[in-house]
């Protein structure tokens, strides 16, 4: 069996695009948990975030992006 080549189509560029995407987002907010994660607690005060809101924050795993992000 062979396959032409004419028939193989490549990725769609919109496709592409969206999978980058996610990935500089993924990147960008576990930055931002990293960067947290160094905030003292008169500065999460500052942010009105408390200490556990934080720590709960911290603990989500890079690929859990916040809600209308």
């Amino acid at each position: 069996m062979s396959i032409a080549l004419s028939s193989v189509r490549p990725a769609s560029r919109s496709r592409s695009v969206g999978l980058s995407n996610g990935i500089h987002r993924m990147a960008r907010v576990w930055a931002e948990r990293r960067a947290l994660a160094q905030l003292d607690g008169a500065r999460l005060r500052d942010l009105g975030i408390s200490p556990a809101e934080a720590s709960a924050e911290i603990a989500r795993p890079f690929w859990d992006l916040p809600a209308g992000r």
